[in-house]
């Protein structure tokens, strides 16, 4: 059997069949390496893509609302406090400024609107805070809110629940079998012990990742078949942009094929969930995120980002046009 024969008969176990491929299937799309192959394998997914999810474009923005100082030392992050990056520190967001940013994304149409804050997990006064805020945001502007707040325990979650955010964030990042090496100090049980805990109050899911931490092929296939126990509504897609004075500083630059690939594996893998841009896509041409957008990314983290350089609302509703979906 050829790779395109191969791919032929995921679609129709996908699309015929209705059936989710199982763990050999998806390992082996994995390995797809020749270049008809992996020609296969993008069209296939673009054609999953085309048909089970649709021309919107789910669009949201985030907030850093606590940056750096970071208890965890997870390699790839500016955040942590076990590294030495220059990361920009404060404590918790100026209240006016995080409502301003929720009424500038909401005017420009974008639909979520999420704080993220750095540490282990954010509890008590910093908590009831961040919840306030979110509050008063949705309250203003209509914005759907999301959160992004570490590793919280069901009370700290109803808390949440209760001011109106819908969606939690919490990314497995990578691999189960890469993961020890990059980060000690927590471990993805515990990411998804907190997905449960959300998932169980009601909140839909965003949980992804990073690719270009040094993953082999076979662990980006591992990665997506981890995620499916997360059951996610949305899966960021973040590229590493090493950064000095973390131990992946040096780490070589993911290419963009790679990435495109890697895209077309995440389809086959959850052919309906939202594939999320998120950082460092500002890495990749327009012509390798317009061919992303065609092979599975139907949704974005918009505007500034976190830690890597974004890209302005106006430019990505352009993008999305080109693309021929809706903002």
């Amino acid at each position: 059997m050829t790779e395109k024969e191969y791919i032929e008969g995921c679609l129709r176990a996908i699309l015929d069949d209705g059936r989710e491929l199982n763990e050999e299937e998806v390992y082996a799309l994995a390995e797809i390496s020749t270049p008809e192959g992996r020609a296969a394998l993008r069209d296939g997914a673009a054609r999953l893509t085309r048909e089970l999810t649709g021309r919107q474009f789910e669009s949201c923005s985030i907030v850093n609302a606590r940056s750096g100082r970071c208890s965890e030392n997870c390699k790839w992050c500016a955040q942590s406090a076990h590294f030495h990056t220059g990361c920009e520190t404060y404590d918790l967001i100026d209240r006016k400024e995080c409502l301003a940013a929720a009424e500038a994304n909401a005017k420009a149409g974008v639909r979520r609107f999420s704080l993220v804050a750095s540490g282990r997990s954010v509890k008590g006064k910093a908590l009831k805070a961040v919840c306030s805020m979110l509050r008063e945001a949705k309250e203003r502007t209509g914005i759907q809110t999301c959160a992004s707040l570490g590793l919280l325990g069901r009370e700290e979650l109803e808390e949440l629940w209760a001011s109106g955010a819908r969606r939690y964030h919490c990314n497995l990042e990578t691999a189960p079998s890469h993961f020890a090496t990059l980060c000690t100090t927590h471990t993805i049980e515990d990411k998804l012990r907190t997905i449960d805990a959300a998932r169980e109050i009601g909140f839909s899911i965003c949980s992804g990742g990073i690719l270009g931490m040094g993953e082999t092929r076979r662990q980006r296939a591992e990665f997506a078949l981890t995620l499916r126990r997360a059951h996610p509504e949305s899966i960021p897609l973040n590229i590493l942009s090493p950064i000095p004075g973390t131990p992946l500083e040096k780490t070589p630059l993911l290419e963009e094929d790679d990435f495109i690939d890697a895209v077309a594996l995440f389809r086959f893998a959850h052919p309906r969930t939202e594939l999320r841009f998120a950082g460092g896509r500002a890495r990749l041409s327009r012509e390798a995120q317009l061919e992303a957008m065609r092979v599975g990314i139907n949704a974005g983290v918009v505007g500034d980002l976190l830690t890597t350089l974004g890209s302005t609302v106006a430019q990505d509703k352009s993008m999305v046009e080109e693309a021929g979906m809706e903002f």
